[in-house]
């Protein structure tokens, strides 16, 4: 009698953790995680185990029924094994994927946006994206179906990402599943090439036919000469003018277009390990004296003192020169002032920054100014930045032009 009465009770404490558990689950309907409903199920396969075998043992049984009632339990049992296995390998594929995966909830173009897996916990992460909740919103606006490149601002600059986004429902709660894949240094890396190669055609072609062009003019030149004796004065003089002037013009083209050809002939990285610290105080030493004739100071300073990386110490040395030249250059009207930092970020890479006080880049033009020809000053030739993304592109690195926090510009080197 007492065992019947604590079956009873067995099976009416099965029943009240059944409850329990729909309950918690209609709760987390309102804003469904997959991972959390599927530990709810597999939580309520113990009270439902339980509730059948208190049954079990209340109904009259017989031998036969006893066999096939074991031979159940022991296919549930493995079943619920197995279930248990799948899911959480599941659950490490999702956690691992290289894709950061984002649940949408609620209609097209709002809802709330949450991380799902690693990847995405790790693009929210402070040194990442600088304004999480501007990723959200970008997220939030795509609808189903749709694939796209999408920008946002990050601590090293603006970063682009193709996101593509599907519909799902999740026990009757319509949703969407956004997958989104950083694709920055990807696209950099194309237009690095594609543009190497147009400089590369582009002053073959122009040289072929500029060089023939100041060779011809200086002979013309030579030949007027030793014909003057019989030319009037003027003619002469203007033939002269003319020839000298096609001479100059031409030289001072081939020299033009020379200049972009160090564009298309970045010699390739010679890797060693390299001392931050040393390397800085041989730039220091360089660069120091010609700001300091105008009043000004460049500081360079590494955290920690021993950081070292293994890079061609050449290339980075003419990087750093090249921002710190268009620096100067940008900056008038007062002292100039620059800082060179070096530091390891949060996901363990180093990180050179390059800031000034001067006016900074328009943001209008902040997405041209590593683009070959391009400039913002009017003697400029478009070739120092350019230059700069060449060479840390060669050494496995990626440059951005930060927003900064004040005024000036502020250069993120990332290796």
């Amino acid at each position: 009698m007492a065992s019947e009465r604590a079956l009873k009770l067995g099976a009416a404490a099965s029943v009240a953790a059944l409850m329990a558990l729909t309950a918690v689950a209609d709760i987390m309907s309102a804003a469904p995680e997959p991972r959390r409903i599927v530990l709810c199920g597999l939580a309520a396969l113990v009270p439902a185990a339980a509730l059948w075998q208190c049954l079990r043992r209340l109904a009259p049984r017989t031998p036969r029924m006893e066999a096939q009632d074991s031979t159940m339990l022991h296919g549930a049992a493995s079943a619920g094994r197995e279930l248990s296995d799948t899911v959480h390998a599941l659950e490490a594929r999702l956690e691992h994927a290289p894709i950061a995966l984002f649940s949408i909830q609620n209609a097209a173009g709002a809802g709330m946006v949450a991380p799902l897996n690693a990847s995405a916990r790790r693009l929210l992460a402070p040194g990442r994206a600088s304004a999480p909740q501007d990723l959200h919103q970008l997220l939030a606006a795509q609808t189903a179906g749709q694939r796209q490149l999408i920008s946002f601002d990050t601590e090293r600059g603006v970063e682009r990402a193709l996101v593509a986004v599907s519909a799902l429902a999740m026990q009757g709660a319509p949703q969407r599943l956004a997958a989104l894949m950083p694709v920055e240094s990807e696209l950099e890396a194309e237009a690095l090439n594609a543009w190497r190669e147009l400089v590369q055609v582009l002053t073959h072609e122009i040289m072929n036919s500029l060089t023939p062009v100041a060779s011809l003019s200086r002979t013309a030149c030579g030949l007027l000469d030793e014909a003057a004796a019989g030319l009037p004065a003027d003619i002469h003089a203007d033939l002269g003018t003319a020839l000298d002037a096609i001479s100059r013009r031409a030289a001072s083209l081939v020299d033009f277009v020379g200049s972009y050809r160090s564009l298309s002939t970045v010699p390739q990285a010679q890797p060693q390990r390299v001392l931050l610290e040393e390397l800085f105080e041989r730039l220091s030493m360089l660069i120091a004296p010609q700001w300091q004739e105008r009043g000004g100071r460049v500081s360079f300073s590494v955290e920690p003192a021993s950081l070292a990386v293994m890079i061609d110490p050449g290339q980075l040395e003419q990087a750093l020169i090249n921002l710190l030249k268009n620096a100067a250059e940008a900056i008038t009207g007062k002292a100039p002032e620059a800082q060179v930092r070096a530091r390891l970020s949060r996901g363990g890479r180093l990180r050179i920054e390059v800031a000034d006080n001067g006016p900074g880049v328009p943001e209008a033009l902040a997405a041209h100014i590593f683009t070959p020809f391009f400039s913002t000053k009017k003697q400029g030739r478009g070739i120092g930045l350019a230059m700069v993304r060449h060479l840390v592109h060669a050494n496995g690195g990626t440059v951005r032009y930060a927003r900064s926090v004040s005024a000036g510009a502020r250069f993120m080197l990332t290796f």
